[in-house]
């Protein structure tokens, strides 16, 4: 996907996102989270668009921490939210394209890397809102979905804090079943996951089903569609693929 269609999806899903966070009552419970309510959703997400934008804004070439999220009632944190996301938008889409900054994930330039991580981040988080607010969430279109899985299994899980990792090696193999090429090969041992967009030979799991779906289960918002092999290896990607 190019830059511009990043752009357009992070956008739109942030939109999406607040309404639904509106519709849901900033007190609501998500049920994608434990332990979160739609107040804590917003607030992150809030906070990351805000920490986002100022890497592209100023040209900061270090990583800095969050900046505190202010105290706000109900609707002047919804705003705050909106006017967050709207300013990350335009940085962004105004952004030259050789912008230098810092990034955290290997991409083809900084502002490739943040275009494409704050869209995902927002659409997942807009599956959270709209969870919350007790409505079938929107589903996100195929492509994207498949950039996301290669964006989580060879960017997320082949940093060093990756905690998914076994004593033996295992292959699990994870595969779109709507897309072609969309196909993925994880090497896990006590290092890193290894992953290569390939199919490699046969592997001791398969998590295979719809983009979509899958893109949402190994972010733990879904269960895997299909399981095929060692239903361990399902389990161990569920319990230590959280994020850190």
């Amino acid at each position: 996907m190019e830059t511009i269609e990043f752009i357009r999806v992070l956008d739109h899903e942030g939109r999406a996102l607040a309404d639904a966070a509106e519709a849901a009552g900033v007190d609501s419970g998500v049920p994608t989270c434990p332990g979160w309510r739609v107040r804590e959703l917003v607030e992150h997400t809030g906070a990351v668009h805000r920490w986002a934008r100022a890497f592209v804004a100023e040209g900061i070439t270090e990583r800095r921490p969050l900046a505190p999220v202010p105290q706000l009632d109900d609707p002047g944190l919804l705003d705050w939210f909106r006017e967050g996301h709207r300013l990350l938008v335009e940085t962004l889409a105004s952004a030259p394209p050789g912008t230098d900054c810092f990034a955290f994930l290997p991409a083809p330039s900084p502002l490739a890397f943040w275009t494409r991580r704050q869209a995902h981040e927002t659409a997942v988080h807009r599956y959270d809102a709209e969870s919350a607010a007790g409505v079938e969430p929107a589903p996100v279109g195929t492509d994207f979905a498949v950039d996301g899985v290669d964006e989580i299994l060879r960017g997320f899980h082949a940093r060093e804090r990756s905690r998914v990792r076994t004593e033996e090696p295992r292959l699990v193999r994870v595969r779109a079943t709507d897309a072609d090429d969309a196909v993925w090969t994880v090497r896990l041992s006590a290092g890193p996951p290894v992953t290569v967009r390939a199919d490699t030979g046969e592997a001791d799991c398969e998590l295979s089903g719809p983009a979509r779906t899958l893109y949402l289960a190994l972010w733990n918002r879904e269960p895997f569609p299909e399981v095929h092999g060692d239903q361990a290896l399902a389990a161990l990607w569920t319990e230590r693929s959280a994020i850190i």
